[in-house]
């Protein structure tokens, strides 16, 4: 008997959606309105976010792939999404992902923990981000706890804390983004952080002279004004993306008669991807195989990798 029930299957609620008049369009240096925009398109997410959709994992390891595949670029790094993916899922369990996917793991971490930042777990990240360890650092998380204690809205509290890490490491733009997502989600009470910021880092929208992240910059705050509104709506225009693939999955449980088929379930809508050698106490590898084949066939996930071996299975 299989130990773990499928999940029954249940009605698709629908995902929040950011208003097109609140979505930045073309370069912007006013920040009442960036903060503006900010706000409105955060509304949207924290709806989705309260909402806690069965798949919200997916969605959420999701979001931290595309922020670790921006982060290697910034770190001059080579990998993309896919070599992410590969270098996180096909790795030996518990074996090290490598440089690459070290950065996947710090965007993984934020995604899948409480928020919040003591001085062990910011020397942790610090190290899975590939930047030295430097005691100015230290202060952070008190400084983390001041920001949050002031009325400063979510947006402006996450440049804060960017500028407070470009004051004292220069060139730890990386943390400074994963900071500012930490504290979007402490200043919304939010039970896990939405990985959002480091996606929008490297794209055209830095604004002020020079586009730079200097803790001086007149543009910093429109800059992550304008990225907090980016991010969410992305962030919202994925779920609406993955909310019906996951209807779809729930639809085809019924039809499903492998032992073992409810955790194969519940792992597709709690991670960006699983292997298709996936093995547990109750499924093979060999029932594994099957198994996807057939919700492929069925239409209900996809395979990610476009390989004829060593397989991604995913919403």
């Amino acid at each position: 008997m299989d130990l773990a029930p499928i999940p029954a299957p249940a009605a698709p609620s629908p995902v929040p959606v950011v208003p097109g008049w609140a979505v930045p369009h073309g370069p912007m240096t006013d920040l009442p309105e960036a903060a503006f925009l900010a706000g409105a398109a955060l509304n949207s997410l924290d709806n989705l976010v309260r909402a806690n959709p069965p798949w919200a994992g997916a969605w959420r390891a999701r979001l931290a792939l595309t922020c670790a595949a921006v982060a290697a670029r910034q770190a001059g790094r080579a990998e993309d999404e896919s070599m992410l993916r590969d270098a996180w899922h096909l790795r030996p369990p518990d074996a090290d992902p490598g440089p690459a996917g070290r950065l996947l793991a710090a965007w993984r971490r934020l995604a899948e923990r409480s928020p919040g930042v003591d001085s062990a777990a910011l020397q942790s990240v610090c190290a899975l981000l590939g930047l030295a360890w430097n005691d100015r650092l230290a202060f952070l998380p008190d400084e983390i706890d001041r920001l949050l204690a002031t009325s400063r809205p979510a947006p402006l509290a996450a440049t804060a804390v960017v500028r407070a890490v470009a004051a004292v490491q220069p060139g730890a733009e990386l943390l400074g983004w994963w900071l500012a997502d930490q504290v979007l989600a402490l200043r919304l009470r939010w039970p896990l952080p939405v990985p959002l910021l480091m996606a929008e880092a490297g794209g055209p929208r830095r604004a002020g002279r020079g586009g730079g992240l200097s803790p001086q910059g007149d543009g910093l705050d429109v800059t992550v004004c304008v990225a907090v509104a980016q991010g969410a709506t992305r962030a919202c225009r994925l779920a609406a993306s993955i909310a019906p693939r996951a209807a779809g999955l729930d639809a085809v449980v019924p039809k499903l008669r492998a032992k073992g088929a409810g955790d194969a379930v519940r792992r597709l809508l709690d991670d960006d991807v699983v292997p298709g050698t996936l093995q547990t106490d109750a499924l093979s590898r060999f029932a594994a195989r099957r198994l996807f084949e057939r919700l492929v066939t069925l239409g209900a996930v996809r395979e990610l990798s476009g390989r004829s071996s060593f397989k991604l299975y995913g919403l």
